[in-house]
């Protein structure tokens, strides 16, 4: 289920099928849980109540502790929007990991205790690479975001945190396909930057920002041809007429 990287490690979860809608809270869930817990590669195994300075479980505690749950925030209103969204499984459960803040970031890394030894982002090397940094207000991505607000004629200052920024493109009319659409293409567009981000730590690969959003647009459009039943538009005719698009 993971490795020792040099980072650290690293939680690699592979689904025997694809979830449903209903299991991808669930699967989120666990990731949230497990993306706290960094495995050692020497020490014994041990069973420890969190819950508890002791570490040992007791009724009382259980008890405490499922109360607090079930008293606790209801569920944000941008996630209830992203669990309805037609696309995998997989690209939702990344999309609450983002909003979380729950990627391992570099700086991610180092509040786990991770040695870091270059804190900078990778992909302009100017600052330290934390997810608002590195999705939103790099020099090598900010120019593709701006395009990206050309093809729905709007103009603005984006947000810097995550959350505030996926709720920027769910804002408008949630019962047009093509306003929906442009919910995914942040989904799509997030999860291509941090796929080339990976590529160029792990693989040595430079950035490319137009195969960057060639990619981007590519997944979206596989996402589209599968959500939308009368979506027959061939790849190279619909990315050539964004503005159609998503307006």
């Amino acid at each position: 289920m993971g490795s020792h990287k040099e980072e650290g490690w690293e939680w690699n979860f592979n689904w025997r099928r694809n979830l449903f809608d209903s299991e991808a809270s669930i699967a989120a869930e666990l990731l949230e849980e497990t993306g706290l817990i960094s495995v050692q590669q020497h020490g014994a195994d041990s069973w420890i109540w969190k819950q508890h300075s002791s570490g040992i479980y007791s009724t009382n505690t259980a008890y405490k502790f499922l109360m607090e749950e079930i008293r606790g925030d209801p569920v944000d209103g941008s996630f209830v929007f992203l669990w309805k969204l037609k696309i995998p499984p997989k690209a939702k459960i990344f999309t609450w990991r983002l909003i979380k803040d729950r990627l391992p970031t570099k700086l991610n890394l180092r509040g786990r205790q991770v040695e870091i030894t270059d804190p900078m982002c990778p992909l302009c090397n100017n600052s330290e690479e934390d997810a608002a940094h590195l999705f939103f207000n790099c020099s090598k991505v900010l120019p593709l975001w701006w395009e990206s607000l050309s093809w729905v004629k709007s103009v603005g200052v984006f947000p810097k945190e995550p959350i505030d920024h996926f709720m920027q493109h769910t804002i408008r009319n949630a019962t047009r396909s093509k306003d929906m659409r442009w919910s995914c293409w942040w989904i799509a567009f997030t999860r291509t930057i941090w796929q080339h981000r990976n590529n160029l730590v792990f693989d040595n690969q430079t950035f490319n920002a137009t195969k960057l959003m060639d990619e981007a647009l590519l997944l979206l459009w596989s996402w589209l041809k599968a959500m939308e039943k009368d979506f027959d538009t061939h790849v190279n005719q619909w990315s050539s007429n964004l503005a159609d698009a998503f307006i």
